[in-house]
């Protein structure tokens, strides 16, 4: 049985671990750096990039986050999850976690009352998915060995390298659990892979 952990310092902490057992596997809510141990795989999720990184820096997760994405397990950030992710954050001179080799924008697509929801089309899913974008980043720039899954309307809102995945939008506030069943798969295969 896999276990999925939720990164629990902020955000849409409560809908990802629905999301999860929705799925089928074991979900966990982290609030201290040595839970991570306890996990295959880790969702970082959407809140305010802000507020979050300050609370990783006052729990001690930088260093514990980094060392779980070199170990190959996989990481997914939704949202603010995502500018978590990113290498570069326009306006900002630092990065957060800095693994994702993308540069992304945020509130790229308006203020809060300017949130909505589109039918995107995700590589690895048959048909639409609504995406629900609150405040929401996109991807400017992806690296050569970063995948784009998604777009809309010409902004990249999906994209996927090595055992990282992040998207600008809140799969998790939808019925549909197909991309968080996408990112479990993900967490499966690094699995099988390390146990070989």
């Amino acid at each position: 049985m896999l276990t999925i952990g939720v990164l629990g310092l902020q955000g849409a902490i409560r809908e990802h671990i629905r999301s999860i057992e929705a799925c089928g596997a074991t979900a966990k809510v982290i609030k201290w750096p040595e839970e991570l141990n306890e996990i295959d795989g880790l969702i970082l999720p959407g809140g305010e990039s802000t507020t979050m990184r300050r609370l990783i820096d006052t729990y001690q997760f930088m260093k514990p986050l980094r060392d779980f994405v070199v170990s190959g397990k996989p990481l997914f950030g939704t949202c603010a999850g995502l500018i978590m992710l990113a290498k570069k954050v326009v306006g900002s001179s630092d990065s957060h976690l800095g693994v994702l080799d993308v540069t992304v924008e945020r509130n790229s697509f308006g203020r809060q009352r300017e949130s909505f929801e589109a039918n995107l089309t995700v590589k690895g899913l048959e048909d639409p998915f609504t995406g629900v974008f609150i405040r929401a980043p996109h991807i400017l720039e992806v690296g050569q060995n970063v995948e784009v899954l998604s777009e809309h309307n010409g902004k990249i809102v999906a994209a996927k390298q090595g055992n990282l995945l992040g998207c600008s939008f809140h799969p998790e506030l939808t019925d549909d659990h197909r991309i968080t069943k996408l990112f479990i798969e993900m967490v499966e295969k690094c699995k099988k892979e390390a146990n070989v």
